[in-house]
């Protein structure tokens, strides 16, 4: 009778927990979607209606004026070039890094792994600094060069960890003494074995790498003069701020001139609004198809056997 009461209580209790659970993970889900859902519908309502907050919950009065602005500026597409060119060569220049050394991390046997392991962890915590960086890129004659923006960082130290842990977690180790015996060489194994068995973790950091690559706008506003280099997310960062100064020549203007910036101001809310949706757009659509390996790579590599 106690036991049927004690396993009664647990089901409850289980019971409870996860409907706890399931609101948990639904507030949770709710204020992780709703900005961008924000973001669309105040990129596609009136100007005006954005600017009086009318739009917390649906489109209000359906316009494309934002987008219309945005999309008519040739720059824009330069920049969509330009960035597409800087994340797909950035990520396969970070991937060719990571991946080996990570492999190469693996190997109890190597020389001085300790040292070099330290070598990639130290700058987790210490780097060189804008100024010495910057004086780096000028002396290799990267200043104003796209090449700044692919190979400038080649490895990250985190991205490097979780695919160290997972080829020394995920890939038995027992394969490659059998490729060994066999009479395969290192280069062999990694290509023939690690590789091939290194897919989800390598299209996990490619994700990592591209977007990183993508988002990236710092380091093009501090090397690149040339607007033709310019990344999209530079270009809309000018768009965006030469609306927001747009109000600045009120000043000694008619009546016409006034009604007019105010209505520029104002609709340089739904283009902030709809530049984050067009930046955005590309990794939305793209994050899907890469989503399935984050169980394998990710969760199996932060797991030690």
């Amino acid at each position: 009778m106690a036991s049927g009461k004690t396993k009664q209580h647990k089901l409850k209790n289980a019971g409870t927990f996860d409907i706890i659970n399931t609101i948990s993970v639904l507030c949770i889900t709710l204020v992780t979607i709703y900005p961008l859902y924000f973001c669309v519908i105040a990129s596609f309502s009136e100007p005006q209606e954005v600017a009086l907050g009318r739009t917390m919950l649906w489109i209000r009065k359906f316009t494309l004026e934002p987008y219309q602005y945005v999309f008519k500026e040739k720059q824009l597409w330069i920049g969509y070039r330009n960035s597409i060119i800087y994340t797909v060569f950035g990520t396969l220049y970070n991937l060719v890094l990571t991946i080996p050394a990570a492999y190469v991390l693996t190997k109890k046997n190597l020389p001085f792994r300790n040292v070099i392991s330290w070598f990639f962890f130290i700058t987790m915590y210490f780097s060189g600094g804008m100024i010495p960086t910057y004086l780096l890129m000028k002396d290799l004659n990267l200043i104003d060069n796209p090449l700044a923006l692919i190979v400038g960082a080649g490895v990250s130290c985190y991205n490097l960890i979780v695919t160290r842990e997972y080829f020394s977690s995920s890939i038995p180790q027992d394969i490659y003494e059998a490729a060994s015996i066999d009479g395969a060489s290192e280069l062999r194994c990694f290509l023939k074995i690690a590789l091939p068995l290194a897919k989800p973790i390598t299209a996990v950091m490619a994700l990592y790498y591209g977007v990183s690559h993508w988002n990236s706008y710092y380091n093009a506003l501090l090397y690149i003069r040339n607007k033709s280099y310019y990344p999209l997310q530079l270009v809309l960062r000018g768009i965006l701020i030469s609306n927001e100064l747009s109000m600045s020549n009120m000043e000694n203007a008619d009546a016409d001139m006034v009604a007019y910036l105010v209505h520029r101001a104002q609709m340089a809310q739904g283009i902030k609004y709809a530049i984050v949706f067009i930046a955005s757009a590309p990794l939305l659509v793209a994050y899907p198809f890469l989503q399935k390996y984050f169980t394998k790579g990710i969760m199996v590599g932060s797991v030690k056997g």
